[in-house]
């Protein structure tokens, strides 16, 4: 049988059954990953338990896992782990691209998925909301059993976007929150950054945690096209006729300085962002969750 991390690998994911198996593969391979580290600081109980303080009522502590772990930990009530989770995707006409057999829209599925599939684990309340230019489907944040399988059922059958339109979504779901708690945008991000950014700042000055996963093709990243050719874009079928080595420097200097604008502006506002290369496994993201979810 193969080593679990390959069954994070996009490409086999991309083979593998439904949606909710490969959400069920992501996590249970990273849990165990975390299982099997000396770091202390994640273990499968991790919504559901935190370490003893002074003060902590000694009934409070579960001696099974002090038994596991050498540590003392005190079980969590329930409204202390229970959030709000909103999961923006994009499917729009530029989520179709991928080079390597995996579009970043089905990445961005994958992952959807994943981190639903954790957060039901944790009795969080999960939606999702998809969106092009516009709200194109949205499933109300619910814990209840069941609600799972209506959002996995939902990714599974999301229409194909057209044109980007980032910031005007962002716009229209910071109005309606009535919560605080957590958005995770999943993007490619190809749209106007300064209204990106002040679209995300928004949920910021309304108190609520906000991760960014800007997803990119590794073509997009590293531009390793050899021959002449003719490059569409997705969404205004705009053709551009190029000589990759006559191009690929000042190409790959306007990525660089799109992710760092990302990164310096939405890291400013403090807001979690992370640049995924959709050739890569999917446990960076769920860890970067992970670790978004503890400090709260």
């Amino acid at each position: 049988m193969a080593a679990p991390a390959r069954y994070l690998d996009p490409a086999v994911l991309a083979r593998i059954g439904s949606l909710d198996l490969k959400a069920k593969i992501v996590v249970e391979g990273v849990l165990t990953g975390l299982h099997r580290s000396p770091r202390r600081g994640f273990s499968v109980e991790f919504a559901e338990y935190r370490q003893y303080l002074p003060g902590d009522a000694l009934a409070t502590i579960d001696w099974k896992v002090f038994a596991r772990s050498d540590r003392h930990y005190v079980k969590k009530f329930e409204e202390d782990t229970n959030l709000e989770c909103h999961l923006l995707l994009d499917v729009s006409g530029s989520m179709h691209y991928g080079s390597r057999g995996v579009t970043k829209g089905e990445y961005g599925c994958f992952l959807a998925a994943s981190l639903a599939y954790l957060m039901h684990r944790q009795r969080d309340a999960v939606g999702l909301i998809a969106f092009d230019d516009e709200i194109v489907h949205r499933v109300p944040p619910s814990a209840r059993a069941g609600h799972l399988r209506t959002l996995l059922l939902a990714l599974e059958r999301l229409p194909a976007g057209h044109r980007t339109n980032v910031a005007k979504p962002l716009g229209d779901l910071a109005k309606v929150l009535s919560k605080r708690g957590l958005v995770v945008v999943i993007s490619d991000l190809l749209d106007d950054q300064a209204r990106v950014i002040e679209g995300l700042r928004h949920f910021r000055q309304r108190g609520t945690d906000v991760i960014v996963f800007h997803l990119l093709d590794q073509q997009e990243l590293q531009f390793t096209f050899a021959d002449v050719a003719r490059f569409r874009d997705s969404e205004s079928a705009t053709e551009v006729l190029a000589d990759p080595s006559a191009v690929r420097g000042d190409y790959l200097r306007a990525v660089q300085g799109f992710v760092d604008t990302y990164r310096r502006e939405l890291g400013g506002a403090g807001i979690d962002y992370h640049l995924l290369d959709t050739s890569k496994p999917l446990d960076l993201a769920l860890m970067a969750y992970l670790n978004a979810r503890g400090r709260r």
